[in-house]
């Protein structure tokens, strides 16, 4: 089993508005040295398949599909060989 771990961020064409109020709050603040704030999305997913190269083609996948939108946000993701035990 793997464990996707997803970062979505808007693309840097694109207005982070939400991200630009934050950086104002901590400059309000006195946090002067704030250069950039992005704010953005996370995802975790575990997912089974029979290696890596097919469990990245599948992240890949189904987050251009469904996790964001093309034309307005970007992605990374983490992905590690995980146990598939419940923990109590």
């Amino acid at each position: 089993m793997y464990l996707a771990k997803i970062y979505v961020t808007y693309k840097p064409s694109i207005l982070d508005p939400q991200g630009e109020v934050i950086k104002a709050a901590l400059k309000r603040m006195d946090y002067a040295g704030i250069n950039q704030v992005a704010q953005g999305k996370y995802f975790e997913v575990k997912l089974e398949a029979k290696d890596v190269d097919t469990a990245t083609a599948e992240v890949q996948s189904f987050t251009d599909a469904l996790l964001i939108n093309q034309n307005t946000e970007t992605y990374r993701f983490d992905l590690s060989l995980v146990s598939d035990e419940v923990s109590i």
